[in-house]
């Protein structure tokens, strides 16, 4: 009987399915029009995909691949896909009324759309990496971004977001306080807001988001010679996982893998929603080391997503986040030595937690003839607690090997 806590998903097949209006935000053509935003900004090449076949040889899969997020785009976090994507696809759209005509996505960067961007203010909520995104391109654009963290935000994280030329509004309590404010302030002031969570009447930008974020799932089935047979996808409110787990569903339809969603056991509202069947809040508790997925309410179109195209969801402990970051900086054999923050390998732990309950990897398909896929979401975006946690500075770890 297994022992690790884990929730199958239990919906019938028909239930299965993306509704059109996901489909169509996380499918083909929206991959295509991330592309050419990303094109327009610097470093965007795609991040690595590493091999690690002696660590997947010593848990007994076939293969296991980590794509490293900790290279995008000079901001060491996936979330540099989502924020400033975002940011800049809205201003595309006022642009376009502001002028009476499409405006192009080559045009972003011409000085009478910039003009128009001038004009505009973006205020969203962050941990740390979204901030930093959406940061990032407020002032590519030249729009004025006000960014609202909450007291878990470390003040190295602070300060990288401080250094786009972000304001920054301080709120006690957590992240879903922070988000209160944020739109509270946003609404009063007529700003826009620019979250990546969601809620009932706000779906619209925190779908954008998302779609930011397929374009790891572009650049891995590009690279990969064989798809992935079972993928595990950390979450905090759910939007990557729903957007790696939604664009795979739309790109590989039947031939699609196995996807379990792993949360921090101490911030698992995604876990606790899948149990009910709608979205809940979960009661805070003690903080997680896990800080980017440290959420107690799930996005509501993320969860919409996730019931449908999640396998499976799971938890991990606060350990099993500090062992993958040493591991991972001390790798066996041949493999690759990786950076991983301490929610960056929250899904590698997942597939260790899974494989150590013979059970429970039996009752998934988990096994030899399996080919893993995780994504380290983030590197060492707080290098001085990295530093702290695996006993080297995140530049030693990489000139290590």
């Amino acid at each position: 009987m297994s022992t690790t806590p884990y929730l199958m998903n239990t919906l019938p097949a028909y239930k299965r399915e993306l509704d059109t209006n996901d489909a169509d935000t996380l499918g083909l053509c929206a991959a295509d029009r991330v592309a050419r935003v990303l094109a327009l900004r610097e470093n965007s090449g795609p991040t690595p995909l590493h091999s690690l076949q002696c660590l997947a040889n010593e848990i007994r899969v076939t293969s296991l691949h980590v794509k490293d997020e900790g290279f995008r785009l000079g901001l060491g976090s996936f979330k540099a896909l989502g924020g400033a994507y975002a940011l800049m696809i809205l201003v595309q759209e006022e642009a376009s009324r502001r002028l009476n005509r499409a405006v192009a996505i080559e045009e972003l960067m011409s000085e009478e759309v910039r003009a128009i961007a001038s004009e505009m203010t973006f205020a969203c909520a962050t941990d740390g990496n979204h901030g930093r995104s959406v940061a990032q391109g407020a002032q590519l654009m030249g729009s004025r971004a006000v960014i609202f963290v909450h007291a878990g935000v470390s003040e190295a994280r602070i300060e990288a977001i401080a250094r786009f030329g972000a304001e920054i509004v301080r709120v006690h309590g957590s992240y879903d306080c922070s988000v209160e404010e944020a739109t509270r302030v946003a609404t009063e002031k007529g700003w826009t807001i620019l979250s990546d969570t969601s809620w009932p009447g706000y779906e619209y930008i925190p779908g954008l988001v998302s779609q930011g974020y397929i374009a790891m799932v572009r650049e891995i089935l590009g690279e990969l010679r064989y798809t992935p047979t079972h993928v595990f996808l950390q979450a905090g409110v759910g939007g990557m996982a729903a957007a790696v787990s939604g664009h795979l569903a739309v790109a590989l339809g039947s031939k699609r893998p196995h996807v379990t969603v792993v949360e921090p056991k101490r911030a698992a509202c995604l876990f606790e929603s899948a149990k009910v069947g709608f979205p809940i809040k979960v009661g805070e508790g003690q903080p997680t080391v896990m800080a980017m997925l440290e959420c107690y309410e799930p996005s509501k179109v993320a969860f919409r997503i996730l019931e449908r195209v999640a396998d499976g969801f799971m938890t991990v402990d606060e350990e099993d986040a500090v062992d993958v970051m040493r591991r991972l900086a001390s790798p066996a054999g041949d493999d690759p030595a990786i950076v991983s923050g301490e929610s960056g390998g929250a899904g590698l732990a997942g597939v260790l937690s899974v494989v150590r309950d013979e059970a429970l990897a039996k009752a998934i398909g988990l096994g030899i003839e399996s080919r893993v896929l995780v994504i380290n979401t983030e590197g060492a975006t707080d290098p001085a607690l990295y530093e702290r946690i695996v006993g080297r500075s995140p530049l030693a770890v990489l000139m290590a090997k």
